[in-house]
């Protein structure tokens, strides 16, 4: 299977104070960190949307900044594998897993996901209204994996907002099977995250 990488580098970062893209971890920015992984676990090329250097300019949202990935990379490709540059903790392990599991063939989508180990409540206004059954959830990392043509199909059909990728497909009524994640592929969001990554990426070492 021929696949090639997205990463996803834009957005103005501001629950974080600014672009976290360009964040650096041991000197390396986050954007750098996540296109290494992707190389790392064998793509053929990485396309970075982004204000970085040789960067492709992003969209006004995530799904438009990814349509621009999608279009700026090679269109004989079989998958596209779709990584946030928040998330540059992933390993390319867990990337490879994705391919693998997406080289089956019988998905459209594949997606990385750790069990949910808070109890979760859904409020209504400052009450609880109930306790959510945890059992089937999961929360969704990437990179996320998918065939090159149902993402471009998926991101066809789209006329509402998404959170992610695998979103578009479910939306579209394809096929996405899930893999175990890491615990340790933690988000970048706020300024302190960037302190607890620094930890997560020594104790990697």
């Amino acid at each position: 299977m021929r696949v090639w990488g997205i990463v996803v580098a834009g957005g103005s970062g501001s629950r974080f104070g600014g672009p976290k893209h360009v964040a650096e971890l041991n000197g390396i920015p986050l954007w750098k960190l996540a296109a290494d992984t992707l190389a790392a676990a064998g793509v053929e090329g990485v396309t970075v949307v982004g204000d970085v250097p040789d960067g492709v300019p992003g969209g006004e949202r995530r799904q438009d900044s990814v349509r621009a990935g999608i279009e700026a990379s090679p269109d004989d490709v079989d998958a596209l594998l779709v990584h946030d540059a928040a998330r540059a903790l992933a390993s390319p392990g867990l990337a490879s897993k994705v391919i693998e599991r997406l080289s089956v063939g019988d998905v459209d989508g594949v997606i990385p996901v750790v069990p949910v180990r808070d109890t979760l409540k859904r409020i209504g206004d400052d009450r609880v209204v109930e306790t959510v059954d945890r059992a089937a959830l999961g929360a969704v990392q990437t990179p996320q994996g998918f065939l090159r043509d149902a993402l471009v199909a998926a991101h066809d059909d789209l006329d509402t907002d998404v959170t992610d990728d695998a979103q578009a497909l479910e939306l579209a009524g394809m096929s996405v099977a899930v893999v175990a994640g890491e615990p340790t592929n933690l988000k970048v969001t706020y300024p302190e995250d960037l302190a607890v990554a620094v930890a997560l990426l020594g104790a990697s070492r």
